[in-house]
């Protein structure tokens, strides 16, 4: 059994006609928040490094795309349903890192080993947070004619400096 996602909640409105859409957000590359601001104080100071393996996929959106596609999504009564708000193009955690340290010029030789994750985070966010693997594609958006301005990992990191 799946975990309810609250997108049960959404029932009634369906059940009486009415046009939804679960917009599933990947992660929102932007410059006044979430992962960029979060992370590039340790890339400039030569820190940044790939999370355990750096295999674990990752789905960005450029915060541009993201506003975007909600506002498609918005217009256009074909979409409805689930619909992934992510760039075409996943990247893993170590290319994400290798881009972001390239936009910003320091190096990424270093890498947090999991156990390393786990003493400082803990089991738990490790697991969901860290080391969480998430590949998703835009399928709707993109059978629905949404084009992506930065649908690159280096384009959407420029977007957000």
């Amino acid at each position: 059994h799946d975990k309810d996602t609250g997108e049960s909640a959404t029932a009634p409105a369906r059940a009486v006609g009415v046009r939804v859409v679960h917009a599933r957000t990947g992660i929102v590359i932007g410059r006044d928040g979430g992962i960029i601001k979060a992370v590039t104080p340790l890339f400039r100071l030569g820190l940044g490094g790939r999370l355990g393996s750096g295999s674990q996929w990752m789905s960005p959106i450029s915060l541009e795309d993201e506003v975007r596609a909600l506002i498609f999504v918005a217009m256009n009564d074909d979409v409805h349903g689930p619909c992934n708000f992510a760039s075409p193009m996943p990247v893993t955690n170590a290319s994400f890192t290798k881009a972001l340290g390239s936009a910003l010029h320091r190096p990424t030789l270093l890498h947090v080993p999991e156990i390393g994750l786990r003493l400082a985070l803990g089991n738990r966010f490790t697991d969901e947070m860290a080391l969480a693997s998430q590949r998703m594609l835009p399928e709707r958006l993109q059978a629905a004619g949404f084009h992506f301005h930065q649908p690159h990992i280096d384009e959407a990191i420029a977007a957000a400096r």
